[in-house]
């Protein structure tokens, strides 16, 4: 299967993530922490939840669009014809929602199995959408091509440094909410938040990538040594969906930062189900992931260490919570 061929960089640092605050902390929402009781099979437990799914464009990417783009603005490198990105939809979303903020152009090029809620969400933030092939690969091909056409400056979903540090301006916020080291529990796709979240937050905070066993490009990727290409068979494919994992989010994780859990999708529903019957939270199954470690028993809380599951996702519909 071929996928986008990402550059190569060292992992982003504490001080990108530092400058990426400066720059977006005038815009985005400093999403809330809600504390709560969740049952597993050893018995009850406290999660901090970090209620990403609120923030601007209904999840965490905006964080690293702004930062981008602002960046982009300083340098002179933003052009009339915009910004141009490949997505399964959130990134999109968010690059939608940072280019409408910045009065510019966005087009986005999406699989044809982008959910509809995503696709709509786009249309309503004036975004010119092409759908193309059936995986993120396919459309990230497509869309390196249609940038040189437009003139664009294309943005990676989750394999370019500012995107990446934008993201792990939520350890930031987190060090600031939470006062215990933290145990994270991240969804993985292409690898941007964890990889942002490994470089904000503090050395003894743990990290922990959680992934579906049909799309586990991390996994796959620590178990070979390096990363590979995977087919993508899971539920939470539209989310997570990145057929090999970014090269930033492979440079934290190379370093030992990063610890990897997979999920079954059963699992993955779930915590869907139980975050919406709990706590009337809806996300996207791909955020739910982070969840479904937890409710099978497979991590635990530690004393004097908080257990905290970043929601990072909600563009979803709700009718499809049965």
């Amino acid at each position: 299967m071929p996928h986008e061929a990402a550059p190569s960089f060292a992992a982003v640092d504490r001080p990108a993530v530092i400058d990426a605050a400066r720059h977006i902390a005038p815009v985005v929402r400093r999403t809330p922490v809600l504390t709560a009781t969740v049952p597993t099979p050893n018995g009850p437990i406290e999660v901090a939840f970090k209620l990403e799914h609120v923030q601007h464009g209904g999840s965490f990417k905006v964080r690293g669009s702004l930062n981008a783009l602002g960046h982009a603005r300083e340098s002179g490198t933003l052009t009339d014809a915009g910004v141009l990105i490949a997505s399964g939809g959130n990134a999109a979303i968010g690059a939608a929602w940072a280019a409408r903020y910045w009065d510019t152009p966005c087009t986005v090029v999406v699989p044809e199995s982008a959910p509809p809620a995503k696709l709509e969400r786009l249309q309503r933030l004036g975004a010119t959408v092409h759908r193309v092939g059936s995986s993120y690969a396919e459309a990230a091909a497509r869309a390196a091509t249609l940038a040189g056409e437009l003139g664009a400056l294309q943005l990676h979903a989750y394999d370019l440094p500012d995107i990446v540090a934008g993201a792990g301006t939520i350890a930031l916020e987190l060090s600031e909410q939470l006062s215990t080291p933290l145990d994270y529990l991240v969804a993985v796709g292409g690898g941007g938040l964890v990889a942002g979240i490994a470089a904000g937050a503090h050395d003894t905070d743990r990290i922990r990538g959680v992934e579906p066993v049909g799309a586990a490009a991390l996994h796959r990727a620590l178990a070979a040594g390096t990363p590979i290409d995977i087919e993508l068979d899971s539920i939470a494919a539209d989310s997570l969906g990145a057929t090999r994992i970014g090269n930033l989010a492979w440079a934290a994780a190379s370093t030992g930062r990063i610890d990897s859990l997979v999920v079954d999708d059963t699992r993955i529903v779930e915590a869907r189900r139980w975050l919406w019957d709990e706590l009337r939270i809806v996300v996207e199954h791909g955020t739910a992931a982070a969840l479904a470690p937890v409710l099978t028993g497979a991590v635990t809380a530690t004393a004097g260490r908080t257990l905290c599951v970043v929601l990072c996702g909600a563009n979803t519909a709700v009718s499809d919570l049965g």
